[in-house]
């Protein structure tokens, strides 16, 4: 069966912003059409919640989903935006991670006023120290 979306299914080069992506119908089927743009934010993948084991608990659960959360935190502050960042090509980025549907907007921003603060804070004190 000749299907062009999993025989080549990465169409942009890795160290480019993407231009291009594969079309999605309304499932998240490829419709084999290509468009020229990078794809929307709106694309999120669902992730399938883990079947309980015999004899597994909430509990052991929750830390094990506690534990992975711990770890791409901290790949996202050790590796992935500091890498960004120090490249200079793609602005300046930071890592936020958002855990209740019902927050995230006044989470996101609270996180933005605070990093908005910050850099205004700093901003202010490097003008109040040089000398007039």
């Amino acid at each position: 069966m000749n299907n062009p979306f999993f025989e080549k299914p990465v169409l942009n080069p890795p160290y480019e912003c993407p231009d291009r992506h594969w079309e999605l119908d309304e499932t998240g089927q490829p419709t084999q059409k290509i468009i020229e743009s990078r794809r929307q934010v709106s694309f999120i993948t669902a992730v399938p919640t883990a079947k309980r084991q015999r004899g597994s608990s909430l509990n052991q659960a929750s830390l094990v989903f506690d534990k992975a959360a711990k770890e791409k935190k901290a790949t996202m502050d050790t590796y992935w935006v500091p890498g960004v960042n120090n490249h200079g090509r793609y602005g300046r980025w930071a890592f936020a991670e958002f855990t209740d549907v019902y927050e995230i907007e006044s989470e996101f921003e609270a996180k933005m006023e605070a990093v908005f603060d910050k850099m205004i804070e700093q901003n202010t004190e490097h003008f109040v120290s040089m000398p007039q």
